[in-house]
């Protein structure tokens, strides 16, 4: 019994022994299972966008990029992880025997204790604290770095510093980098001795008497010198970065910048030196009297000088003369932001906008008529859906883009789109991992329309249709592994003489079952290993990957597949633009993106906002992505890049091979940008001008079409973008704040001889006036010599041209309009008027206006936009018609010849030039004034005009065609014949 009363305590004592040390046992175990899982995730992510990188050939530019990362890690990392540990072993070891004051907390010596016993352990964790952290920091920055290390003179230099263009773009930012990372490694080293010191006592602020001990003292001197001069070169950097802040005015120095806050930064540098000087004195003198000293005379230098004074000479000096003041450097932020931009050759031509035109005038430009697009790619998705889908389970975006295409000997704009697979759009019953990632892998075929067709019913005129393809555009590989709607992976492939299961087309050509296919292409990532389907399960936490028979040895996987991203990926360094457009070349559907080089840092260029700038109201709808919200002010369309639908390999090629950063970039990642040279004619001509950075430079010329410092300072010429006034206030977009996108299509500008592919918009006034005040074009043909030439029609103040708002609001109120649109817009009629884009072109000495206008079944599925109207304005006119053709006749009461030819007929006469245009133009003009003199009698000057007359009639005999004109000698009592020339059907 005695034993039984002494052993019983004994079992309880082990059992809480035995349970106090599993979890001891447990808690390292499960921190090794994170710690290994964390690692196991971040090699995924790593191995696998390798293995993408070498899929697309560009291997190399992943591994440039993680060695300058790694780089960046590791000395940035361990140089923090160095100095603060550096720093608590130094106050550590200078520690006191007796702490200067009892400790302000009952047990804190404990922590220092504590920390003594485990120090090893301590020092390590924090190094690996500050590894990570500064690391980390660092290794985002490598874009800065790479771009420093290879940077490229720019061949300008400031004329303020004496600095080449390069130190401001690679250097500047570089050395701000430096800088902040400077300070936190100063920073933290500092908090890490005052913490050290604390706890072993060296360091008691609440102490009487003596505060630090004389080691900490001497290292508090050397990091809060160290502080300081790195302050003094921040006061240094900052004169160079006046050039490109924002003042109140403009971006770049002004004139209080260059008299009070540049002079200031240097005094204050200079002040800071000497302050530095004396916290570093501080470890021989040891007293805190010289340093204090030091610091207040900066802090009171930094408040006289660098706030007092600038606002005293702004306020007294700059503001009550402040144009005559800020002149010089207004001219220079207008000259650098018009360089930055590539606005510098923009051509700002006069024009009179007159409201009538004479039958001579439509006769000269009859050859812009055919190229006035009506089919509107922004309302006409729908309608492509309904007549060209198929089966649910394709789309088309919202908005369709707009190229041309030589059919025929027509070069014709051309609506265009790709029939991509949506797995979203299987019916629920469909849906299962199989169908998801190895059936419905891919798109089929282009569809494309006529830009200035209509077929009888509405409906657009379709170029490529069908499945397989059919149509006038040639033949071609139709298979769509690549676009704006793909999954987010597929598994494709398999052994040769194995069963298809990728779904080609949902039957035969002639009925029967569907037809699949086996994909053959170069692209994709191989996963019939083990380890890389272990590794793609892992990345998209999908464990099918792994067991599901339908990957195979011979399977890849297809993924970040949408065009943009993978420019993105190939070339990070660019900035791809929003809305990529398909493409046929060479027999391949091709995925085109233009990529921008751009800055923030070009001395006295305008800062704006990029994705404010390039903000429509198309933006973000659809595949139309928004440009990321950073700050830019240098811009250059630098690469062109090709994505091949099929196969997915990206192509870039240089396209303004005399940017600088273009030219860093090549240096950084060599041989990943082809020459412009390499550049196939069949590629070159569907490049066209890229439509975000013309909307940034539009949104610029809208002030910086001005180059006079007087006039920009008053804002007395200011534009501004009009709203769009077709947006649906139905469609929760606010169409006052968000403003007209740009077109697409084929126009003459007064100084042109022919039509050219162009890209425009329009401005109004910076009040609140709708009027026309500039129409904007720019040659947007890659092979034109005049390709990205920037033209303005500058229109007379005195002369009222009415806006888009305007003329949208006459076309909503004119009777005869509202006539003929009111079935549409009956209830009983089930339908509905939906409003195209509001296009405007120069045409007969002024400016017309041409909208479509769609009906569309208002309820029900399957219902689609047609064109059934074509409004059309020009001056205080308007009208409407069936066609263009018709609306024009009656708004300028005059035959013209559109282009609008039903589908599969030719022209009935031959197509007009210039000349021909030109010669019937003067005979009409000629016959006018002859009849004029013959009724005011003066017979000499009717035998003048009626010899111009012959003369006229007889050159464009001799051009090739004779077509029917007034006679020679006309009967005054005879009203003239109107003159048809030839049609001239130039897309």
């Amino acid at each position: 019994m005695s034993d039984g009363v002494y052993d019983m305590p004994e079992e309880p004592r082990r059992t809480r022994r035995t349970s106090g040390q599993r979890p001891r046992a447990l808690l390292p175990t499960i921190a090794t299972l994170i710690v290994l899982l964390i690692l196991f995730s971040v090699f995924t992510d790593v191995w696998t966008q390798r293995l993408w990188y070498r899929s697309v050939d560009y291997g190399e530019v992943f591994s440039t990029v993680l060695g300058t990362r790694v780089l960046l890690f590791f000395a940035v990392g361990l140089l923090m992880a160095a100095a603060v540990v550096a720093n608590v072993i130094v106050a550590f070891r200078t520690r006191p025997r007796i702490a200067l004051a009892p400790s302000p907390s009952p047990g804190f010596e404990r922590y220092g204790d504590l920390l003594q016993q485990r120090g090893k352990i301590a020092i390590a964790a924090l190094a690996t604290l500050m590894l990570v952290f500064g690391g980390s920091a660092a290794s985002g920055e490598w874009k800065v770095f790479l771009a420093w290390r290879n940077r490229t003179p720019f061949g300008v230099t400031d004329k303020h510093f004496n600095k080449d263009i390069a130190f401001f773009v690679f250097d500047y930012p570089w050395l701000r980098v430096l800088l902040g990372f400077g300070y936190s490694i100063v920073l933290l080293s500092l908090v890490a001795a005052i913490i050290t010191h604390y706890l072993y006592g060296g360091f008691r602020p609440s102490a009487k008497g003596q505060k630090a001990s004389g080691a900490a003292q001497v290292q508090f001197s050397v990091l809060l010198g160290l502080l300081v001069l790195l302050k003094a070169f921040s006061y240094w950097l900052d004169r160079y970065g006046l050039a490109v802040s924002d003042s109140k005015l403009f971006t770049g120095i002004s004139y209080t910048g260059d008299n009070a806050v540049l002079p200031s930064k240097e005094i204050l540098a200079v002040i800071a030196v000497l302050c530095a000087v004396l916290f570093f004195a501080n470890v021989v003198r040891k007293t805190w009297l010289l340093p204090g000293v030091g610091t207040v005379v900066l802090v009171l230098s930094a408040i006289l000088l660098g706030a007092l004074w600038p606002a005293a000479l702004q306020q007294l000096r700059v503001r009550p003369s402040e144009p005559v003041k800020e002149a010089s450097y207004i001219t220079k932020n207008i000259q650098a932001t018009r360089q930055a931009y590539g606005l510098e050759k923009t051509k700002i031509i006069n024009y009179a906008a007159t409201t009538t035109a004479t039958p001579s005038q439509l006769v000269a430009d009859a050859g812009v008529l055919p190229g006035i697009r009506l089919i509107d790619p922004s309302v006409v998705g729908p309608t492509f859906e309904q007549l060209q889908q198929v089966r649910g389970f394709y789309s088309f975006p919202t908005d369709l883009d707009v190229d041309r295409y030589k059919i025929g000997n027509e070069v014709r704009d051309t609506v265009i789109a790709v029939r991509e697979v949506e797995i979203d759009r299987l019916p629920a019953g469909q849906r299962n991992w199989n169908n998801d990632h190895t059936v419905y892998t891919h798109g089929y075929g282009v569809v494309a329309a006529n830009g200035n067709q209509r077929a009888s019913d509405g409906a657009p005129v379709f170029s490529s249709k069908d499945l397989p393809p059919t149509g006038e555009l040639g033949d071609y590989e139709p298979r769509i592994y690549f676009g704006e709607q793909s999954p987010d992976y597929s598994i494709v492939g398999g052994p040769k003489g194995g069963q298809a299961v990728e779904l080609d087309t949902p039957e035969g050509q002639n009925g029967g079952p569907p037809t699949l296919n086996t994909y053959t292409g170069k692209g994709g990532v191989p996963v019939g290993s083990f380890g890389n389907k272990l590794l793609y399960a892992t990345k998209f936490r999908d464990a099918n990957l792994l067991l599901s028979s339908r990957v195979n040895s011979d399977s890849k996987i297809l993924y970040d597949r949408n065009p943009r991203e993978r420019v993105e990926k190939a070339a990070p360094w660019l900035t791809p633009d929003g809305d990529p457009y398909p493409a046929i070349v060479d027999g391949q559907v091709v995925w085109i993106v233009d990529g921008y080089t751009t800055s923030a840092n070009f001395p006295y260029s305008q800062k704006v906002a990029l994705d404010d700038s390039t903000r429509d109201t198309t933006t973000g709808r659809g595949t139309v992505a928004q440009q990321p919200s950073e700050e830019i002010n240098y811009i250059r369309n630098s690469v062109k890049a090709v994505v091949n639908a099929f196969d997915g390999s990206v192509d870039l090629y240089a396209w303004d091979e005399s940017d600088p950063l273009l030219k860093t970039w090549m240096k950084a990642f060599p041989d990943t940008v082809k020459p412009r040279s390499d550049i196939s004619p069949a590629l070159m001509s569907h490049l066209r001008y890229p439509e975000d950075m013309f909307k940034v430079q539009r949104d610029l010329l809208a002030k910086y079409h001005v180059e006079d410092s007087t006039t920009w300072y008053q804002n007395s010429d200011l534009w501004r973008v009009p709203a769009d006034p077709t947006s649906n206030p139905g469609s929760g977009t606010d169409s006052a704040a968000v403003s007209q996108p740009p077109f697409y299509l084929s126009l003459r500008m007064p100084d042109q001889k022919e039509s050219k592919f162009s890209l425009t918009s329009v401005y109004v006034p910076n009040a609140q006036r709708e009027n026309l005040t500039g129409f904007l074009a720019v040659d947007s043909e890659a092979s034109s010599p005049d390709y990205g030439q920037i033209r303005i029609l500058k229109l007379p103040g005195n002369v009222q041209i009415p806006g888009p708002g305007q003329v949208s609001n006459k076309f909503q109120t004119d009777e005869s309009i509202r006539q003929a649109l009111l079935p549409l817009n009956q209830p009983s009629s089930g339908a509905r008027a939906t409003f195209g884009n509001l296009l405007t072109l120069p045409l007969g000495g002024g400016l017309l206006y041409v909208q479509p206008v769609y009906a569309t079944r208002s309820s029900g599925a399957g219902s689609y936009p047609v064109l059934r109207y074509v409004l059309v304005g020009f001056g205080d006119r308007v009208a409407y018609g069936t066609t263009l053709k018709e609306a024009l006749e009656k708004v300028f009461n005059a035959d013209v010849e559109t282009g609008e030819r039903p589908p599969g007929t030719n022209p009935t006469t031959p197509p007009s030039n210039q000349t021909i245009k030109q010669a019937l133009a003067e005979a009409q003009t000629a016959y006018s004034a002859a009849q004029a003199a013959l009724r005011a009698g003066n017979l000499a000057e009717y035998e003048v005009q009626v010899n111009k007359m012959k003369a006229a009639v007889d050159r464009a005999v001799a051009a090739g065609a004779a077509p029917q004109t007034p006679n020679p000698t006309p009967n005054p009592s005879t009203p003239p014949t109107p003159t048809n020339p030839p049609s001239s059907p130039t897309g």
